[in-house]
């Protein structure tokens, strides 16, 4: 269920690399419990929104807040507003030498000051959750991509984020593991977990979303509901966009 409590608010957020400005009067509030999903041509900045709300990508005008509060630039406040903002990628950014174990266990150890033994409870519970509790001893490598990033997922669950970002989580992954990791996605979302997703997934989004987000040319250009979004879209950009995914 989502609330009418604001968690995550983009204003007017302007992002330029140089002269190339990738983001153009951003404005995105995601309620606590919301799921959004972003959908728009490559190039369109979904990605670069999604980096700039765990400030990977600083801005260049405009605030984001996350739970009211404004994103710090940098030091420790910073490393605490991640701990809020998981974030999960296209490439799974394990480490390759841990064990599936202690990369969900790393986070809660360091930053949330957890004991061991309680760290590592939690994180079998996690791996429970998303279907690799048996892979724990295993390093990365042994793991196929899919539950590589079922474990990614794991270890950004491990930091009891607020919000979750997801930023083409399944686009390297082979086709017949696309549909494991979307399962635990939509399963985290009907547990009410806030996220925003940046993904080509278009059954997710019909499925899981509570809105979708559809962005081009570094602007957001239209916003509505799944189902009116794809079967009723309001701007050209969004009709093109789609025309083009159903013939393929």
């Amino acid at each position: 269920m989502t609330s009418e409590t604001p968690l995550v608010v983009v204003e007017n957020v302007q992002k330029h690399y140089g002269e190339f400005q990738a983001l153009s009067d951003i404005d995105l509030t995601v309620n606590t419990g919301e799921v959004v999903v972003v959908i728009g041509p490559s190039g369109s900045g979904k990605s670069t929104l999604c980096r700039t709300i765990n400030r990977l990508e600083t801005i260049t005008s405009g605030s984001i807040r996350i739970d009211g509060k404004e994103l710090p630039a940098e030091g420790k406040a910073l490393a605490h507003l991640r701990a809020d903002v998981g974030m999960v990628f296209q490439s799974f950014n394990l480490f390759a030498h841990l064990t599936i174990l202690e990369n969900v266990t790393l986070g809660p150890i360091k930053v949330r000051g957890l004991k061991k033994s309680e760290a590592e409870a939690e994180a079998m519970t996690l791996l429970k959750r998303v279907g690799v509790a048996q892979q724990a001893n295993k390093l990365p490598a042994q793991l196929s991509g899919g539950q590589q990033q079922r474990v990614a997922i794991a270890r950004a669950l491990a930091m009891q984020p607020k919000v979750m970002l997801f930023d083409e989580p399944t686009s390297a992954l082979d086709p017949e593991m696309i549909n494991e990791v979307l399962d635990v996605m939509v399963e985290l979302a009907q547990d009410g977990m806030t996220m925003i997703v940046v993904t080509h997934e278009m059954g997710f989004a019909r499925k899981a979303a509570d809105r979708v987000v559809f962005m081009a040319d570094g602007r957001i250009v239209e916003e509505a509901k799944p189902e009116e979004f794809f079967t009723n879209p309001k701007s050209d950009r969004a009709k093109d966009f789609l025309s083009k995914l159903l013939t393929h």
